[in-house]
């Protein structure tokens, strides 16, 4: 049996290897072409592109494992099947589940592997492939940001602005409600815009709606200019949120989406991208199991069929998680179902796959 296991692996890992390089090859010449035109107007240099080039390679390397996985091990095993390896194999009594051990071996511990180095390595290159490429290209994230709302601290005191100026520093059309420890609301100002000073916001043209207790009823007030220490709300938070998980590591990331949520800030995007790291790192798992069910269907063209397998169901796979992404981040679908849907989908087709499948 370890002679068998042996002879797959030494099969498998130099095709694993040379598909490797191959769909980094591909990913590489798909971003240059696709900003070519923009480094010629930018007059960007070769040495400058090529740290670009560099630095987005551990990024195509996690790319590239599932994909390399699904056709290496469709190829091995297709060949095995052309060269009528298989029929000895299985006539000796070994059924496939336990040929391709080895492989689901492998691939688990591509798919632990991949989950460190992609927290470990490719988060930092990753971030400094983009922020490179955005200083290259001339490219400004503006971080104002149109109607915000934010709560403070104790989730007493609600802010909406129609506007926030990220470079004045300003709100505009500035609405403040404030409530009680019991939720109950104690006030409204209405300001027509609010100014940062050093730990507070100065309010400017407010209307200020009261409610009188002993008569259930609102008296109104006005002020020019309304200087509380109360309304600390930070700047921070007004601002457009430009952070993306795929560049932050795991922890960062889930304390950053537990601000988001005490403050009030949508935050099922980034919780869903959040899963789907998790559910990302196990990809090498699945596509080892369905391109072991498949991969003795070929006995002719094993190469192009191979890669034409392998290119369509990773077709398949991504575009079903964009779209379950896309129901999770509309609200049809919960984050944890957004990012996991395509996960349990595939692994309950594999294993369909394998009640058919010649063992």
């Amino acid at each position: 049996m370890k002679t068998i296991h042996g002879m797959t692996l030494k099969s498998f890992f130099p095709v694993f290897l040379g598909a490797m390089i191959f769909f980094i090859l591909i990913l590489q010449l798909v971003d240059l072409f696709a900003n070519l035109w923009r480094y010629i107007n930018n007059d960007v240099s070769m040495a400058q592109i090529g740290m670009v080039v560099l630095y987005y390679i551990p990024k195509c390397i996690s790319y590239s494992i599932p994909i390399a996985t699904l056709f290496s091990i469709s190829f091995c095993i297709g060949t095995f099947h052309a060269n009528n390896e298989l029929i000895a194999i299985f006539g000796s009594g070994i059924p496939l589940t336990r040929f391709i051990v080895p492989l689901i071996l492998f691939s688990i511990v591509a798919s632990i592997g991949g989950f460190y180095f992609d927290d470990r390595i490719v988060i930092e290159t990753y971030q400094k492939k983009n922020e490179l490429s955005r200083q290259l290209l001339n490219e400004s994230q503006s971080l104002s940001r149109s109607r915000p709302t934010v709560l403070d601290d104790n989730n007493r005191i609600i802010y909406h602005a129609e506007y926030y100026n990220h470079n004045s520093g300003k709100l505009s059309n500035l609405t403040i409600v404030s409530r009680n420890e019991r939720g109950r609301l104690v006030s409204r100002i209405d300001a027509e815009w609010a100014e940062w000073e050093v730990d507070h916001w100065k309010l400017y043209n407010s209307r200020i709606f009261n409610m009188d207790e002993e008569t259930n009823k609102i008296v109104e007030l006005k002020e020019n200019i309304l200087d509380d220490p109360v309304f600390t709300a930070s700047p921070e938070r007004f601002k457009k949120t430009v952070l993306n998980v795929e560049e932050m590591p795991v922890s960062d990331a889930r304390e950053w989406i537990d601000s988001l949520i005490k403050s009030g800030l949508p935050y099922r995007e980034p919780l869903t991208d959040y899963y789907k790291r998790f559910s990302f790192a196990l990809t090498p798992l699945i596509v080892a199991l369905i391109s072991s069910a498949m991969g003795g269907r070929y006995k002719k063209n094993i190469l192009l069929m191979s890669l034409l397998t392998s290119l369509s169901i990773s077709v398949v796979y991504y575009v079903f998680q964009m779209v379950t992404v896309i129901l999770s981040n509309n609200g049809y679908l919960t984050p944890l179902a957004g990012a996991w849907s395509p996960f349990i989908f595939f692994t309950i087709s594999s294993i369909f796959l394998f009640r058919f499948t010649r063992t």
